[in-house]
């Protein structure tokens, strides 16, 4: 009977918090647009055929290791450990003996099952490089649930508080001597690879521990949009360039959409008009509600705007073929049509529902990954709204109780005079990008050596050179690959130089 009432008790603390970041989520812009290598909104991609997912996991296989909690003190607690998930694939491994390579992707803020089926990268390259294959899973995310459970580690900031970039590198870097040890492969040289949020883990945990990878690929990282290194306006920017030259009449109808949006709002019935125009699930309760779901399907297009069908295009497409009798807003509402598909409603709360892997990256929003993106200006297609600091502070606390650290990130990792510094000491990392994601603003787009080079291509969106390749690439998305590959080939070959001599 306990039991039962523990978990009940539980059960309504854990409604009563989603429904606090829900409501937060729909009122505050106090969220910023996801990371991630593949969209989890209205582009998100339909689950693999059976017999393609058997394909790939016939030659995976899954462990977990006993990872410490916290393994930055020596209190007594710190000691306790979690099961932490990866995931190896031998197949193409030329073994310890001949030092062979180990290609290790880093999980970031989601469960690692997806990543096994997107990331094609490695196993694209795995035959290429007799590589060992390993992709470990981030704590708090998946199965590697610190505390024995989703609802234990979630529960408050005093569980929550291990959750972070700093543990999250200290757990790569444990994984990979552990099986480096495991497998007797001390010689064999390991390459580090991530995107988005995992891509900045990629390039840091280079610079924290250069003597457990050789080199990192950092796809699509914004290590940059920190602490006010890149313009605030930097990510609406790019969603703006975007719209613009794929159609100059759709950005114009999206620009003037927005005030259109509120004159009809103020009407009286104005909020049940909006309703019925958007064909929405449920009634509107403010125009911000409507403003943010299409703010955050204008954004979620342009990030991962991939060939072949270009989901901005769709979006522009839908809007600029609309009959001419059709108002803006009926324009607006074709180009969701395109994007989204013939629904029986459009649930504008769709970017904002909470789940385990929500939860866990808005603490880490609210503590140290702070990303101030805002639309301060006119120079956009979106009405102006700063990143209002203050405001994101007063979020984070009504949630946990905790104050973000803004400046936490610049301080222990850098970024500042990033060429100047970097240039001195560290080397074999690839800041990878596409200029039409928009967080590419936050990217590291020149050379600050021979071996810290920016690779990045004109028409390129989010993370797209570490997805799976396929027959359609278009040849620059193909050239970036190969670049990035030979750059990896390079750093190996010295490496096996270095070895022969040392032998």
């Amino acid at each position: 009977m306990a039991m039962n009432y523990c978990s009940l008790s539980y059960s309504l603390q854990l409604i009563s918090f989603l429904f606090i970041i829900l409501v937060l989520s729909c009122c505050v812009s106090a969220a910023v647009p996801r990371l991630g290598p593949v969209s989890r909104g209205i582009l998100r991609k339909p689950e693999p055929a059976a017999a393609a997912s058997e394909s790939l996991s016939k030659d995976l296989k899954t462990f977990f290791y006993y990872q410490t909690l916290d393994h930055f003190n020596y209190r007594p607690e710190s000691y306790k450990t979690f099961r932490q998930r990866y995931v190896m694939n031998f197949r193409h491994w030329g073994g310890a003996k001949s030092s062979s390579p180990i290609l290790a992707y880093f999980g970031a803020e989601a469960p690692l099952d997806g990543d096994l089926i997107d990331i094609g990268f490695l196993n694209d390259n795995a035959a290429r490089f007799n590589a060992l294959l390993i992709y470990i899973e981030h704590r708090y995310y998946g199965k590697s649930m610190p505390f024995g459970s989703p609802k234990e580690a979630m529960r408050n900031a005093s569980t929550l508080g291990y959750l972070n970039s700093a543990q999250a590198i200290a757990d790569y870097a444990a994984v990979l001597m552990h099986v480096k040890k495991k497998l007797s492969a001390h010689n064999s040289p390991v390459i580090v690879i991530g995107g988005s949020y995992g891509g900045m883990l990629a390039s840091w945990f280079r610079l924290k521990y250069p003597h457990v990878a050789l080199g990192a690929l950092a796809s699509s990282a914004p290590i940059l949009y920190f602490d006010g290194i890149a313009p605030q306006i930097g990510y609406y920017s790019i969603v703006t360039k975007d719209f613009k030259e794929a159609s100059e009449s759709c950005y114009r109808t999206i620009r003037k959409s927005w005030s259109e949006i509120d004159r009809i709002a103020s009407k009286p019935n104005g909020l049940s008009i909006l309703s019925k125009r958007f064909n929405t699930c449920d009634r509107l309760k403010s125009s911000f509600e409507l403003k943010d779901y299409l703010d955050s399907l204008y954004a979620d297009a342009a990030q991962y705007n991939e060939p072949p069908t270009y989901p901005v295009s769709v979006v522009c497409k839908g809007i600029d073929r609309a009959s001419k009798r059709t108002g803006t807003l009926g324009r607006i509402f074709h180009g969701l049509v395109a994007i989204a598909g013939k629904r029986s409603c459009y649930d504008t709360n769709e970017f904002n529902y909470p789940s385990e892997a929500s939860l866990g990256w808005r603490w880490q929003t609210c503590s140290e990954i702070v990303l101030p993106i805002g639309h301060a200006t006119n120079d956009t297609m979106f009405q102006p709204e700063p990143f209002n600091l203050n405001s994101f502070i007063k979020v984070c606390n009504r949630l946990y109780k905790v104050s973000p650290r803004p400046h936490w990130i610049t301080t222990y990792y850098g970024g500042r005079d990033i060429k100047l510094i970097l240039h001195g000491f560290a080397s074999n990392i690839i800041f990878s990008n596409g200029l039409r994601d928009p967080y590419s603003s936050g990217g590291v787009l020149e050379n600050i050596s021979d071996t810290l080079v920016a690779v990045y291509t004109r028409h390129g969106s989010h993370c797209l050179d570490i997805l799976a390749a396929k027959k359609s690439d278009p040849h620059w998305l193909v050239m970036q690959r190969k670049t990035e590959v030979e750059i990896i080939k390079g750093w190996m070959d010295k490496y096996y130089t270095d070895l022969a001599n040392r032998q």
